[in-house]
């Protein structure tokens, strides 16, 4: 933990102008992930096919544009992707309060701003995955990502608890204008970076970009294809993102509907689960240096699956506690995997085909997001939110399969970087 504080970028005033940008849009982005909903299953009374499906398309362009999305983040400035990407969201998320005050708000809207958002935002995820190996020295990737994570569990900690609360005072539709408030000072921020970007991509002694662009989508997909590293990193991940958004599209309705909990209520239970975020983020490495690089990132699913298999006991006892404790079981080892995979995931891989891999395995991970939701709603409209969480924690129990059916699962460290 020492280190974290100690590291060499607090110095680079360049990527903490990234960090920044991140910490806004994230806490932003917690916003939203509660008050689009919220708003259909409390203003609109949408139902759990209904609240799964917008779940989904919130997540439905990675399928459709990811792997398009990193052959362009590979040949353009990713920087500038970055801050087009906010542009759309901006607009989508400003519409709703204006419906709203409008007595126009449809589940229609709210389909067309998740699915608007969702395109936008695979363009930005790409390119910033990308950006960081080119922004920062690759000896300090690790540092990078972990500060980086620490935002992201700061805003799951701190953001969902404030949400809650500005949805309680000023209503759902309002509260998306929190979040467009937060993309203006993230998008600033980004523009304030002065750091150039290379013009060429391609390390002495490696082969050149491909001529076309199907060639450059072709590489990309072969460059996950044919490391088993990261086909079992992408498969890990995609196995455990199905069975945790199965959940994620249903819980709400749990926690609103059966339980009769409040939008401050709810805020509150995922701010103290996510307590763990935190110290999480802080540990992740030093934990990955005494288990094991492997075995950290086996475990870390291992946790998340019984949080998501003690939540349906939420109806036997008092419920504001059983769902807090099974968040804190679910969120505290999420930053151990997410900081030691991407790291893992950027050392093995050379710059030029930075872009390429991350939308390769982002495009299949992410595809699962809206097939998890969307069966969630269905499942739980047939056989009840409570049986649908259970089968959607074994899902999750079983992802760590793809890293011991491989080389990861026997990772003492992270391996030497890549050529840039």
């Amino acid at each position: 933990m020492r280190w974290w504080f100690r590291g060499r970028l607090w110095g680079h005033h360049d990527f903490l102008r990234l960090w920044l940008s991140q910490w806004i849009d994230m806490f932003g982005g917690q916003v939203v992930d509660l008050a689009l909903p919220t708003l259909a299953i409390l203003q609109l009374h949408a139902g759990p096919a209904q609240v799964g499906v917008l779940v989904g398309l919130e997540f439905v362009g990675f399928p459709v544009l990811g792997l398009v999305a990193g052959v362009w983040a590979d040949r353009l400035p990713r920087r500038p992707i970055m801050i087009a990407a906010n542009v759309g969201p901006i607009l989508a998320y400003a519409s709703l309060p204006a419906a709203f005050v409008l007595h126009v708000l449809t589940m229609g809207q709210l389909y067309a701003v998740a699915l608007l958002a969702s395109v936008f935002n695979v363009f930005y995820e790409v390119a910033y995955q990308s950006y960081l190996p080119s922004l920062v020295e690759r000896r300090d990737l690790l540092e990078a990502n972990q500060k980086l994570e620490v935002s992201h569990s700061a805003s799951h900690t701190f953001g969902p608890g404030l949400g809650g609360l500005i949805i309680q005072l000023i209503g759902s539709a309002w509260a998306m204008l929190s979040a467009v408030v937060a993309l203006l000072i993230s998008t600033a921020a980004l523009a304030a970076i002065r750091h150039p970007e290379p013009r060429g991509r391609v390390a002495a002694g490696e082969p050149a970009l491909p001529a076309t662009f199907w060639a450059e989508l072709r590489e990309g997909i072969g460059s996950v294809r044919s490391n088993d590293v990261l086909r079992g990193l992408a498969g890990c991940d995609a196995t455990m993102t199905f069975g945790t958004n199965m959940m994620a599209a249903v819980w709400l309705l749990f926690a609103y509907r059966q339980l009769r909990l409040t939008p401050a209520q709810v805020g509150l239970v995922l701010t103290v689960g996510a307590l763990g975020f935190v110290p999480g983020a802080l540990t992740a490495t030093v934990l990955a240096r005494k288990l094991g690089l492997g075995r950290a990132l086996v475990l870390s699913p291992l946790v998340s699956a019984f949080g998501i298999l003690l939540m349906p006991a939420a109806v036997l006892g008092p419920p504001l506690a059983v769902l807090s404790a099974a968040w804190l079981l679910i969120y505290t080892p999420s930053p151990l995997f997410e900081i030691n995979q991407v790291s893992l995931r950027q050392a093995v891989t050379p710059d030029r085909v930075q872009g390429r891999m991350n939308a390769t395995i982002r495009t299949l991970v992410w595809s699962t997001v809206p097939v998890g939701a969307v069966i969630g709603g269905l499942l739980a409209s047939s056989i009840g939110v409570p049986r649908t969480v259970l089968i959607a924690g074994v899902i999750t129990l079983a992802s760590p399969l793809w890293l011991l059916a491989g080389p990861v699962a026997s990772l003492r460290a992270h391996p030497e970087p890549a050529g840039a």
